[in-house]
């Protein structure tokens, strides 16, 4: 029989675990996938604003590289202009007329043009064309087929000292613009003309700018342009119009700043603006990179991934009814079997037209069913009547020994002739087995057992005068259902072994309390201290069989407790805040169906016939 009831606990173990798994298949799956998706989802995210972010900063990098460049040429022109205009043969020019030589003045109009010509062909990627303007001789020259005459008003119209895009005159629909700049020393107001000025202009074609713009383009994926509000713009020979066009219109509602860079909506995609001021010219040079394009592969590696994963939990799906179909079916019916048998059907019988493992299991489990059913009610019966055998064993030990006591008190109160001392010994005598013979119940209210108490220790206090104590139970407390005569006999002990050995002891104190699902009741008594390893040994004997020299009274009362409540209930022994012994009595707390009707036995059935410490 043992080994049917051991081989239907295994089988339910195991059938239990393999429907847990299977029925949890489909969360696990999902759980499974949630944090991949999560952690590449991060990871990706990361490496996208990784890329974004390196890509903006190296936009403006070059941007400032092709801003500082075009910066440098025009600075370089500048820096020609200031010192041209100090050389002594364009001095010379400007005081021409006064020699009256005209060989001179061819000689230094050949030398002048020549050293212009010569510093424009120095740079000949940025052609640069310059003129000579000398405001006393009404003259100019030019390193170009300049067909201008010296003209007073368009000198003082463009003496603004900035470069500007043109130089306020009209011009041809097919010739080039040219952004100007006017320079002369003069000794009262900068940009004023008194007469006699040397003007130097220095102009360049925006195909300079057009030709840097294709060179940068060349080498990246934006499409750059140079731009200032108000003008056209400058744009690569291989510009996107429409693209340039949508980029314009955005600029022109904009306030930009030195350096600007924005994501925009141009052409129906997403693209990264940026832009660098031009220090000299005011003109902004922008670029507009294809953010998507740029970041595309990273897109697309992302959305394999999730159809990677979406293709994965299919399959897992799949799997999942297919086990379903295949082995979670027949557990089930097994382990609805198991739930029949576990609750006493054993008539249960499986029936299954499956022809695979699971029918072998099936017969073994009717051919088992069959054998226990004829078997279990006789072995449940036979455990029953045991375990109230049992605790009435128990309880009738402890019984006898608080008759003893209390016959042996009367007789010698009788002796002493304390008639009332008798009279009361004997009420409480009679209250007690008026008590516990009016009930056939294993388990007492704890109020009830207080009462008890306060008698019994009413009573001694008459024998003993210098007897005192104090109960302090919690209200709610006094509803739990104990063995009957759990505490009594741990009072007498301390009254008999605790203050019966002190002349000068006589307190007794009872206390209780609730906490983590737990009751404790403390018994106190100011009797003679032990010693520490004599308690050590006390509580030892406590988890041990009973033994000849051992007393009954804490031991029975220990093992009813642990009988009734469990093992994580218990009796031990402390010093006490008294200074003498302290009981502890700790059991779980349980409702009253959660209460067991018919305790199991554990440890020895072994009793003596006295109380000791």
């Amino acid at each position: 029989m043992m080994e049917i009831s051991n081989g239907l606990a295994f089988v339910k173990r195991k059938m239990g675990a393999r429907f847990s798994l299977f029925s949890k298949m489909n969360g696990l799956i999902l759980i499974l996938f949630i944090p991949i998706v999560i952690m590449y989802t991060y990871s990706n995210d990361v490496a996208f604003n990784v890329v974004s972010k390196e890509l903006k900063l190296s936009n403006t990098r070059q941007l400032s590289f092709l801003s500082s460049q075009i910066d440098s040429r025009i600075n370089q022109m500048v820096d020609f202009s200031n010192t041209f205009s100090k050389d002594p043969n364009v001095q010379r020019f400007n005081g021409l007329k006064i020699w009256e030589d005209r060989y001179d003045r061819m000689q230094t109009r050949f030398i002048v043009q020549e050293k212009m010509a010569l510093q424009s062909g120095v740079i000949n990627i940025w052609p640069v064309r310059y003129t000579v303007y000398s405001q006393q001789n009404k003259e100019l020259i030019s390193n170009y087929n300049n067909p201008a005459e010296y003209d007073e008003e368009f000198l003082k119209r463009n003496m603004s000292g900035k470069w500007t895009y043109g130089n306020g005159e009209a011009k041809a629909d097919n010739e080039p613009s040219y952004f100007h700049w006017f320079y002369t020393e003069s000794y009262g107001q900068q940009g004023k003309l008194n007469g006699s000025n040397l003007v130097i202009e220095a102009s360049f074609s925006y195909e300079n700018i057009q030709n840097m713009l294709d060179t940068y383009k060349s080498g990246g994926q934006g499409d750059p342009i140079f731009y200032h509000k108000g003008d056209a713009p400058i744009t690569n020979r291989s510009a996107d119009q429409q693209l340039s066009g949508e980029l314009v219109s955005y600029l022109d509602e904009q306030s930009l700043e030195d350096t600007t860079q924005q994501v925009v909506k141009l052409h129906g995609e997403n693209y990264l603006v940026s832009s660098v001021k031009s220090t000299y010219l005011g003109w902004h040079l922008v670029d507009v990179v294809p953010l998507d394009q740029i970041l595309k592969p990273i897109s697309i590696t992302r959305n394999l991934f999730y159809v990677s994963m979406i293709l994965l939990f299919v399959v897992g799906i799949s799997a999942s009814i297919l086990l379903y179909r295949n082995v979670q079916r027949p557990i089930r019916q097994l382990i609805k079997g198991l739930q029949s048998v576990q609750r006493g059907d054993f008539s249960f019988r499986i029936s299954s037209s499956v022809n695979n493992e699971f029918s072998f299991l099936f017969y073994r489990f009717n051919d088992m069913s069959r054998q226990i059913q004829d078997l279990i009610e006789n072995v449940l019966n036979e455990k029953i009547r045991s375990r109230e055998a049992t605790l009435k064993q128990l309880q009738a030990q402890i019984n006898p020994h608080f008759l003893y006591n209390c016959l042996g008190y009367i007789i010698n109160m009788a002796q002493m002739k304390e008639q009332e001392a008798v009279v009361s010994m004997a009420y409480n005598l009679s209250a007690y087995y008026r008590y516990t013979t009016r009930t056939e119940r294993q388990t007492a209210a704890l109020d009830e057992e207080i009462k008890l108490l306060i008698n019994y220790l009413d009573i001694q206090k008459l024998r003993n005068g210098r007897i005192d104590y104090t109960i302090d139970i919690p209200a709610e407390m006094l509803k739990q259902r104990i063995p009957p005569l759990m505490l009594q006999p741990i009072v007498e002990n301390a009254v008999i072994h605790g203050i019966g050995k002190s002349y000068t002891s006589g307190e007794i104190r009872i206390t209780g309390e609730m906490s983590d699902g737990l009751c404790k009741i403390y018994i106190d008594d100011d009797g003679p201290e032990l010693e520490p390893s004599v308690l050590e040994a006390l509580n030892a004997k406590m988890s041990e069989p009973l033994k000849e020299e051992m007393g009954c009274g804490l031991w029975n009362t220990n093992q009813r407790i642990i009988h009734q409540f469990g093992d994580k209930s218990y009796l031990c022994f402390k010093k006490s805040p008294l200074g003498g012994f302290q009981t502890e009595i700790v059991w779980e707390t349980a409702s009253g169906e959660e209460q067991r009707p018919y305790p199991t036995l554990q440890g020895d059935t072994q009793h003596a016939d006295d109380n000791r410490r």
